[in-house]
């Protein structure tokens, strides 16, 4: 497997995080912690466990399991005592801790063995675990933020009735080889 994949991979956690940081700066911080039920989780407990799992699965990545003695996953679904400021320090701590772990990484290192408690996984498939997990996650996080601000909400997304607007932009494009998130994530610089 070539750097492509991990090109491809940095991308998609860069496009994820972006999202969650757009639906996350619409919805007002009283908002951030509300919950449906005592069985639901709020944006700030999704937030929470993120961040908790982030900081597990790629601290010391390749040399130490994924499941960290020092996480405590249950809590991480406990009503939180911070406010949006700490919510969002614990949200960017995950995410430096992901690209700290996965930008240094090279072809070589894809067959390599991780584990997630004592499960043996390829780099790959540990990759690919976190890159179906957080989305899934994020994607809650938009559906409550859509909720929550109800007439308020920018869309994420093509908004509703302009698909066919958008897609004769596209089509007006010469055919090109990109990846479906340069239009969003800008290059960093160095």
């Amino acid at each position: 497997m070539t750097t492509d994949y991990l090109d491809s991979v940095i991308k998609q956690f860069e496009y994820y995080k972006l999202i969650g940081d757009k639906a996350i700066a619409q919805v007002p911080e009283d908002k951030l912690f509300w919950q449906f039920n005592e069985d639901s989780n709020s944006i700030a407990l999704i937030i929470k466990h993120l961040s908790g799992n982030m900081l597990s699965r790629w601290t010391d990545f390749l040399i130490s399991d994924g499941e960290k003695p020092w996480r405590n996953r249950d809590e991480e679904f406990e009503a939180p005592v911070f406010d949006k400021t700490e919510l969002l320090e614990q949200w960017e701590n995950g995410w430096r801790c992901l690209f700290s772990a996965i930008r240094p990484l090279k072809a070589d290192d894809l067959d390599k063995t991780v584990y997630i408690r004592n499960m043996g996984h390829t780099v790959t498939e540990a990759i690919n675990r976190q890159l179906a997990h957080y989305p899934y996650h994020i994607g809650q996080i938009v559906f409550l933020a859509k909720m929550l601000c109800t007439n308020a909400w920018e869309s994420l997304s093509i908004p509703r009735g302009n698909s066919q607007i958008y897609n004769a932009e596209k089509f007006n494009q010469p055919k090109r080889k990109a990846h479906f998130t340069d239009e969003f994530i800008k290059p960093k610089e160095d």
